[in-house]
């Protein structure tokens, strides 16, 4: 017995001694555990989807209030960076936007957009690079905008006609119903060569564009869950999904084989051209394929997928943006008189104001800018993707991650904004700070390779048609309704609209 309690001694202190090595080896040859961005907890399977609601730039934006600038989330089994902050905003698109430049691909844009053929969606890579390229340079650049001038003057003239023509019928106009007709007037005689009315046609167009654009910020719970990818089928979104790329399919088609009927010589009689010898942006996209046979850049579903982009992006941010602003400019009648002032004067005694004169009206871009800071037109800037390991702002952020950029967040944080929930233009006259993609605090069109190509479009829309507004008429809301009233409900979807249709009651201003 003596023995035996001899020898249990020393095989323990033995034994203890493998016990070191083993773990001590193990630990060495674990890797370095990873820093993470602070995350709230998650639940099983949901992750952090449950914290969600539909307006998701405000639920991100108190999220970040007490987790961060930079947070990680889980959709489901997706890992989810949010960047809520002028800085992260910076790293992720500046810094190190070419390791962000990716897009993921997304079960419902893929689909829509001919399996992400077009700029908005597309995977970065030598394809996205040389579509991105025609649209800048073919369609999109200055001197183009600037070619499609007069289609801009004409359809804001005819906006103050349509406008006039309804306040002598009714003492109340639809003013979001007017923006949406002419965006689409406008954009309709740039991109397909002419416009679709009040017709059948023309009203199938706009209702089938509607949910288009619609479809492009809903989410399926499969993106997220694969295993509950089933329900999309049950609830109708994926018969929906197929609806209208069908019919978007069928409407693009006929318009491509307009062009090329045309082009034979055929000869279309119809007032909606975009006339005088000018190409509109299909032309363009057909005699760039004739230059270039064999290229799959070439192909119609691209053509398609591209022009679904302009009509995307060119409608909706810009009926968005032009709505918040007479909002706002309603809100704040100071605001309003002095925009009204500035434009009259410019004006002068002429009947039309025009392109020429938006360079001297310095307090409506600043409107403009205001309006676009307060109302991002897409407040969580299209998903990006990493592409490799890396680090941000000291935390380790692994390959295909998803990143969201909060724009909506950005632009109303207190450490780049004084007051920064209230409408103010006057922020911007005495400052450099623009929407262009270099000022990281402001970037409601995004900015790095991922930006969009079509700001300059857009604001070119904005410019023209609000200074018209101001110029030809005074508003006020139905019965008599006190300006702080008015309700500023957001809508769902990935751009931002009012959730109410804007009422107004127009008044012909007087010389």
């Amino acid at each position: 017995m003596v023995a035996y309690q001899t020898l249990i001694l020393p095989l323990v202190s033995f034994l203890l001694f493998i016990i070191f090595l083993h773990k001590r080896r193990s630990t060495a040859a674990l890797p370095p555990r990873k820093r993470l961005p602070p995350s709230p907890r998650k639940l099983p399977i949901m992750g952090n989807l449950h914290q969600l609601d539909v307006y998701p730039h405000r639920s991100l934006q108190s999220l970040s209030r007490r987790y961060g600038q930079l947070m990680l989330l889980h959709f489901g089994h997706v890992p989810v960076l949010v960047a809520s902050s002028a800085d992260a905003a910076c790293e992720i698109m500046k810094n190190q936007d070419f390791i962000f430049s990716n897009r993921p691909k997304l079960s419902i844009p893929d689909r829509l957009t001919y399996g992400s053929r077009d700029v908005a969606f597309g995977p970065y890579g030598e394809y996205w690079r040389q579509a991105r390229s025609i649209c800048v340079l073919q369609l999109l650049s200055n001197k183009r905008v600037q070619s499609f001038r007069r289609v801009r003057e004409e359809e804001t003239s005819a906006m103050i006609d349509r406008i006039r023509q309804l306040g002598s019928s009714s003492s109340v106009v639809n003013l979001s119903d007017v923006l949406v007709t002419t965006t689409n007037d406008v954009l309709c005689r740039v991109a397909l060569g002419r416009k679709y009315g009040d017709d059948r046609e023309g009203r199938s167009f706009k209702k089938f564009l509607g949910e288009f654009v619609e479809l492009l910020g809903t989410w399926s719970i499969g993106e997220f869950i694969p295993w509950l990818a089933w329900t999309s089928r049950v609830d109708g979104l994926d018969a929906k999904v197929d609806k209208v790329a069908k019919l978007f399919n069928e409407f693009l088609e006929g318009v491509i084989q307009e062009h090329r009927h045309r082009d034979k010589g055929e000869k279309i009689q119809d007032d909606g051209f975009s006339g005088d010898g000018g190409f509109d942006f299909v032309d363009i996209l057909l005699e760039f394929q004739r230059e270039n046979k064999g290229s799959s850049l070439v192909e119609d579903e691209t053509i398609k997928a591209l022009i679904m982009d302009m009509f995307a992006a060119g409608t909706d941010t810009t009926v968005s943006t032009l709505e918040w602003s007479i909002a706002e400019l309603i809100r704040n009648p100071r605001t309003m008189k002095t925009l009204k002032n500035e434009v009259r004067e410019v004006a002068g005694m002429k009947e039309e104001i025009s392109e020429d004169d938006l360079e001297k009206l310095h307090y409506l871009k600043a409107v403009i800018k205001e309006s676009l800071r307060l109302h991002s037109p897409v407040p969580l800037l299209v998903t990006r993707e990493s592409t490799q390991d890396t680090k941000v702002m000291g935390y380790d952020i692994s390959a295909g991650t998803r990143v969201i950029v909060n724009a909506w967040a950005i632009a109303r944080d207190p450490s780049s904004w004084e007051n920064p929930e209230e409408f103010h233009p006057e922020r911007f006259l005495d400052t450099s700070t623009d929407f262009r993609g270099l000022h990281f605090e402001f970037v409601p069109f995004g900015a790095g390779r991922r930006g969009c190509p079509g700001v300059a479009f857009v604001v070119a829309v904005n410019e023209i048609a609000l200074a018209k507004l101001v110029h030809k008429f005074d508003f006020a809301l139905p019965d008599r309704g006190r300006e702080e009233d008015l309700d500023m409900s957001e809508s769902s979807g990935i751009t931002v609209h009012r959730k109410l249709p804007l009422l107004v009651v127009t008044t012909p201003h007087t010389y």
